[in-house]
This record gives C-alpha cells, sequence and structure tokens, in this order.
C-alpha cells in the first residue's frame, strides 16, 4: 500500500496533497491487460475521464465507486458495463493505494482483468487507448502513475512510465 515510489535511493511522493484525516471514498480499478501470443501480458487499457468530472481528460485506468453493500468486484463489474460497455471475466486483486486529491481521499482497489466480453462504447464520451510502457498519453492522472510504476517492476521496464503534462509541477 505504498504512496511513493523508491528507486535510484530517492523516494519521491505521488500525494496530491498531504495526508488528512478524512474517510476515504472506496474506489474499484480494472487494469485491462491483453496477453500476447506466449501468454505474457502485454498492453493494457486507459481512458480519458469525461468532460463534467473532476480531472476531465486527464487518463485513468476505469472503474468506480462501490455503492452500498458491494464488493470490489461486483462494483468493477457494474462500473464497466456502465462506462465502456463490456462485460469482465475474473477480477483478480492486485493492489491498494490511497490518494488524497483537493475534492476527495480515494482508496483505490487495483484488479488485473484478462477476459472480457462485447464491444467497448465509451457511454460516457470518454477516449480509450490500448497502451504499452511508457504510454504515450496525457495528462496521466495521479493515482495512475503508481500503476505504471508496479506495471514496470513486474515487466522489468527501466526508464519512463509516462510523459509529464506540458507545465505540470
Amino acid at each position: 500500500m505504498s504512496q511513493s515510489e523508491q528507486g535510484g535511493g530517492e523516494r519521491k511522493s505521488y500525494h496530491v496533497m498531504a495526508p488528512t484525516d478524512r474517510v476515504p471514498v472506496e474506489v474499484a480499478v480494472g487494469v485491462l491487460v491483453e496477453r500476447d501470443a506466449q501468454g505474457h501480458e502485454a498492453r493494457f487499457l486507459l481512458t480519458s475521464r469525461p468532460e463534467g468530472k473532476v480531472y476531465a481528460g486527464y487518463w485513468e485506468f476505469p472503474g468506480g465507486k462501490l455503492e452500498a453493500g458491494e464488493t470490489v468486484e461486483q462494483a468493477l463489474r457494474r462500473e464497466l458495463q456502465e462506462e465502456i460497455g463490456i462485460t469482465i471475466g475474473e477480477a483478480m486483486p492486485w493492489q491498494v493505494e490511497v490518494m488524497e486529491y483537493p475534492h476527495a481521499k480515494v482508496r483505490l482497489h487495483f484488479c488485473k482483468v484478462h477476459a472480457w466480453q462485447g464491444e467497448f462504447e465509451m457511454k460516457e464520451g470518454q477516449q480509450m487507448a490500448w497502451q504499452s510502457l511508457p504510454v504515450q498519453v496525457q495528462p496521466v492522472l495521479p493515482g495512475t502513475i503508481p500503476v505504471l510504476q508496479w506495471l514496470a517492476a513486474e515487466r522489468g521496464h527501466a526508464g519512463p512510465t509516462h510523459q509529464e503534462a506540458a507545465g505540470a509541477a
């Protein structure tokens, strides 16, 4: 449940703000990953945040808030059907990360998904892009950056995982 990256002896925080005592919003997030001909994980899906939402235009892994009584997997199934029109197979719990944003504190439950059915349909007017490391889309939502680092570590990827947005601090 790290909120930072350790590399080269340097510790770099990805908090958008300092930790607070706010109660986190529980969010299920799908890391949809294609497999190559040898069965290795390959490209992964990123979607843009739709207009009218906080961080509109930023790229992230798709998902959404848990509703009362839902498990992470149930919420992820519902959200991916509602947002991008697919029905997922098994959602394998992978990582959990807490992020502090100005508008909310969120606990992101990342699940890897390797199987799905249906045609992708961006139901909220968002965009989608299959990516590999380093990702070419930008800007990337802060909560997405740790995931890119985890994928890089698993894949033995050296170097940057994403491009910094022009003018970003």
